[in-house]
């Protein structure tokens, strides 16, 4: 683990976490993801408490995801309004989005907390669409919950390997990343092949 790191949680223990994955969560690319395997892998060397590292993660996720949800929800509708034509997004599309989220927008909530990239901007579109805060806080906070404890526990079981565990995450972020694109322009090509004669 790089010593400067380890000097911050050395200052500033469970907050490091706490700011990491709030920030990351409202919607900052921020290393939050880092900061919850770090506490982690610390707890494992007797520095933190592992139940206290997982649940400062847990509250940071569920707030921060929440900032960013009203943050969409106040600004982020009338800013794709006015200036989505810019990079594409029509009113067609924003329908489409709202349809998106109507349907899938829960299991999205969900699986985007294991997602790099995803996880970042998730809550802001969210907010965005019409999906219903109560039924996103309700997601959101079951995927903080497994999320949490999945990325606390890698982090905690492989504090000693800390190169293979940053590369372990991120590849798994990745690819998971990688997965949804693949079905989604699948999605939107078999649509287009559905709607020619």
């Amino acid at each position: 683990m790089p010593e400067w790191l380890v000097d911050l949680f050395a200052r500033y223990g469970y907050l490091v976490v706490f700011a990491g994955v709030f920030l990351e969560n409202a919607g900052l690319p921020v290393p939050g993801e880092t900061a919850l395997l770090a506490g982690a892998a610390l707890a494992k060397f007797g520095r933190l408490s592992l139940f206290w590292v997982i649940v400062t993660a847990f509250g940071a996720a569920v707030l921060g995801d929440n900032l960013g949800f009203l943050i969409g929800r106040k600004v982020g509708r009338g800013l794709a309004e006015r200036h989505g034509w810019k990079i594409g997004l029509t009113r067609a599309r924003l329908a489409q989005f709202d349809r998106f989220f109507d349907r899938h927008g829960a299991k999205t909530v969900f699986i985007a907390r294991f997602v790099t990239g995803l996880r970042v901007f998730c809550a802001f579109l969210a907010g965005s669409s019409e999906l219903e805060w109560r039924k996103f806080l309700f997601y959101n906070a079951m995927g903080a919950i497994v999320w949490s404890i999945t990325i606390g526990a890698a982090g905690y079981l492989l504090a000693y390997s800390w190169e293979t565990l940053e590369k372990w995450i991120g590849r798994t972020g990745l690819i998971a990343l990688a997965a949804i694109g693949l079905v989604a322009v699948l999605a939107v090509v078999r649509r287009r092949s559905s709607k020619e004669p």
